[in-house]
């Protein structure tokens, strides 16, 4: 009987002669149908403006104001490409970056614990200065304890991430800081965004809302970062009791800077600390070092120390770090002047800038004060011809702030001197009307030319 052999049944030259036969069949018959897949990174969201916007910048000669390299300390003054320029882009509220018993505090720490503690807290990275920089901070907040983390951002993000879920809601205000909004998505929570300050959106948000979720979260800053302008802490903490909600308050720029002795929003309202549930700060402002914590009461920290996964999974703060922090503390406290003196110089520029004509947004005096000029061209032009007349301050634009709100954001410390901020507010204020002369020559409408593509089409007209 003859049997039929199956494609399994071929000998080795049978199925050498069939792979030779496949080969030579057409190529279009080789090739199997694939999705494609976009690899390329300049197709990411957001790139094309990038590129548009240092297009543009080039063809007016202006160069890019972001990471500027400051060649020592930055402090009230600094150096950038080895000219000495009054300096407004540093968060050192408190003039403490480079104290005597902070720059001492973070020596002896490393001579001690050496660079870093290598590992999580809850591995081996556990180091007596933890524990005393966390009490400190509880302290600064009348809260029952803290918990610090190696990044403010990281803070925010792995805390409220860790606090909520897909049965929660998180109530912010529309200026929040980008870590409440990247730890409100992970989540899974509802997130629901009001108007600037505007707490009486708020109230009806939560009446017709509240009863759909099971935790909620109220977040606002204490001194907004963009702005300058602080909330109605005493109506939202009557909001979040009516409404049976946890408050939190991101206070990274508020701290150090609000209040007799910058304790922070709470003491600037003369307000019970513990009205608020969940206290953020960082150490990397008025504490002159890294770092973010989360202050409240011991529930709250003990279940964050073994849940949330930026703590958790990070290493421990570093030594220097800690011993830095730990003696700006110190300092600020024993030093009452310091604050003194911020809050005068803060209050004298805002009030200066505006006698000038210069609009000041929002902002209440404090230490963020931003000089409005809409659109974001103006601001970075305006920006490069201060720093050649030795005043370093950064444009702030879209899509950190929207459309229309650019603008230079000046942050004022305890260090500068009265000369140097009317110094500021006289060469920006012929600035601001050279440039707008300027881009009026090239055709440029501030009025209208925001989008960097607007921007463009003025250009390749005029070649």
């Amino acid at each position: 009987m003859t049997t039929t052999n199956t494609p399994t049944q071929l000998d080795d030259a049978a199925r050498a002669a069939l792979l030779a036969r496949m080969r030579q069949r057409p190529a279009e018959m080789n090739t199997v149908a694939r999705p494609v897949y976009d690899t390329a990174f300049d197709t990411l969201p957001g790139y094309d403006e990038l590129r548009m916007v240092r297009a543009t910048g080039e063809a007016l000669g202006i160069a890019n104001p972001f990471f500027r390299p400051h060649e020592g300390r930055a402090g009230a003054l600094s150096r950038i490409a080895g000219q000495e320029v009054i300096n407004f882009a540093s968060y050192d509220y408190l003039g403490l970056n480079g104290h005597p018993d902070v720059r001492r505090a973070a020596q002896e720490a490393i001579e001690r614990y050496g660079t870093s503690v290598s590992a999580s807290r809850l591995v081996a990275g556990e180091r007596p200065f933890h524990r005393e920089l966390e009490a400190r901070l509880a302290g600064l907040h009348q809260a029952e304890d803290a918990v610090v983390f190696v990044s403010g951002h990281a803070a925010n993000v792995t805390s409220v991430a860790t606090l909520i879920g897909r049965d929660d809601a998180v109530f912010h205000d529309a200026l929040i800081h980008n870590s409440i909004i990247v730890g409100a998505e992970l989540s899974g929570a509802a997130r629901r965004t009001f108007a600037h300050n505007d707490l009486d959106a708020l109230e009806r948000m939560l009446a017709a809302e509240r009863g759909h979720y099971h935790r909620v979260l109220i977040v606002v800053e204490g001194l907004y970062s963009m702005d300058g302008d602080v909330p109605d802490l005493a109506r939202l903490a009557a909001l979040k009791q009516r409404f049976g909600a946890w408050l939190m308050v991101d206070e990274a720029h508020g701290i150090g800077v609000l209040g007799a002795t910058g304790r922070g929003i709470a003491e600037l309202a003369g307000l019970d600390p513990a009205l608020v549930d969940i206290w953020m700060g960082t150490l990397s402002k008025s504490f002159a070092s890294c770092g973010g914590y989360i202050a409240g009461s011991q529930t709250l920290i003990d279940y964050l120390k073994v849940s949330a996964p930026g703590f958790v999974y990070s290493v421990g703060l570093a030594p220097a770090a800690a011993g830095a922090a730990l003696a700006a503390i110190e300092a600020m406290e024993r030093e009452g002047e310091r604050v003194a003196a911020l809050q005068a110089n803060a209050r004298h520029f805002f009030e200066t800038a505006q006698a000038a004509g210069l609009s000041t947004g929002t902002a209440e005096g404090h230490a963020i004060v931003p000089i409005m000029v809409g659109d974001s061209l103006m601001a970075v032009l305006l920006s490069e011809r201060l720093l050649a007349r030795g005043v370093n301050v950064l444009p702030i634009i879209h899509p950190a702030v929207p459309h229309r709100s650019a603008r230079l954001r000046f942050f004022i410390t305890a260090a500068h001197t009265t000369g140097q901020l009317d110094e500021a507010v006289r060469v920006l204020k012929q600035e601001i009307e050279e440039s707008s002369r300027f881009l009026a020559a090239l055709g440029f409408d501030s009025e209208a030319d925001d989008d960097p593509s607007d921007a463009m089409s003025v250009l390749q007209a005029r070649t």
